[in-house]
């Protein structure tokens, strides 16, 4: 009998990849998720349970992130880990999704929309990066530094598991150990920090103006009012340049969205996939943006 609950690495694209599969026992409709930078799959650990009461889930833990491989000769830049997404959906012969990224997953999921699609039936960005553009010449040069990975290793050291949360959710009383310790956890081997350097060295810049305007595919953006990492302005002008978007605010939210309000995301991506031509209702809670149409460096995005 097929499980309807699973975890699971397989490779693909010369990645070893972990995923987590919740499958609805009659639901059609499937959601992708991609997590942001420095995450994994446990930023949605509030938000995946209220989506798989109604729909098929897959989170996936992006290479070289959580439980996914941190390989040394794999190309860490965000269109071969789009590849990534998109062979993983092939080998699990999934089409049709809602792809769902978060922060960096949410420009992942827009060069998956570019490359290919007619895989992505709708897109949901959560505090989406955007407008980035590579790394500058001389932190690239100096990655190629031996033992770099361990400069990388004591920024992180530094600015500290619960320093980098407060940054990214607007009320710190959220944080508590198990919060804390699950977005280390990731981080207390040292391949990590060599694949973040790899990465520094492998990612492009974000998708242009052009490409964006170019993707056809409808796009429903939730925002946190208080975004610190990736702000506001930048919600409003992907929800220019995008031309099948919507943009919702969420009041007294920070950037880490799926943990700060995972009830008030699901009521209006419920409401997105419902119909696209519905406004979402009007709540205390959040302010509706509907048109159509970090300081945002790599490590800073969450």
């Amino acid at each position: 009998m097929k499980e309807l609950d699973f975890a699971k690495v397989v490779e693909v694209n010369g990645a070893n990849v972990y995923f987590e599969h919740h499958e609805h026992p009659t639901a059609s409709e499937t959601f992708v998720l991609l997590h942001g930078f420095l995450s994994s799959t446990f930023s949605f650990r509030r938000l995946t349970p209220l989506l798989k009461e109604n729909y098929n889930v897959i989170s996936i833990d992006l290479p070289p992130f959580g439980n996914s491989g941190k390989h040394n000769r794999f190309t860490y830049s965000y269109e071969n880990l789009a590849n990534t997404v998109i062979a993983l959906l092939e080998y699990l012969k999934v089409s049709n999704v809602h792809l769902t990224g978060h922060s960096m997953g949410g420009q992942i999921a827009l060069n998956v929309m570019k490359k290919a699609p007619s895989l992505v039936e709708k897109g949901v960005l959560l505090c989406s990066s955007g407008y980035l553009k590579r790394m500058n010449w001389p932190i690239t040069m100096l990655s190629h530094i031996p033992f770099f990975h361990l400069y990388v290793k004591l920024w992180l050291t530094r600015s500290g598991v619960r320093n980098n949360l407060e940054n990214v959710v607007h009320d710190s009383t959220l944080i508590d150990d198990e919060m804390m310790f699950g977005y280390l956890k990731p981080f207390l081997e040292d391949d990590i920090f060599k694949a973040l350097t790899r990465m520094i060295r492998d990612r492009e810049g974000d998708l242009s103006v052009n490409d964006l305007k170019n993707i056809q595919t409808p796009c429903l953006l939730v925002w946190g009012e208080h975004d610190r990492v990736v702000p506001l302005s930048t919600g409003h002008r992907l929800n220019e340049d995008i031309p099948n978007s919507k943009l919702v605010v969420l009041k007294e939210t920070g950037h880490l969205v799926p943990e700060e309000k995972p009830t008030e995301v699901l009521e209006h991506i419920h409401a997105f996939i419902s119909s696209t031509e519905e406004a979402v209702s009007d709540e205390s809670h959040s302010e509706p943006l509907f048109q159509n149409g970090l300081s945002q460096t790599l490590i800073s995005e969450t």
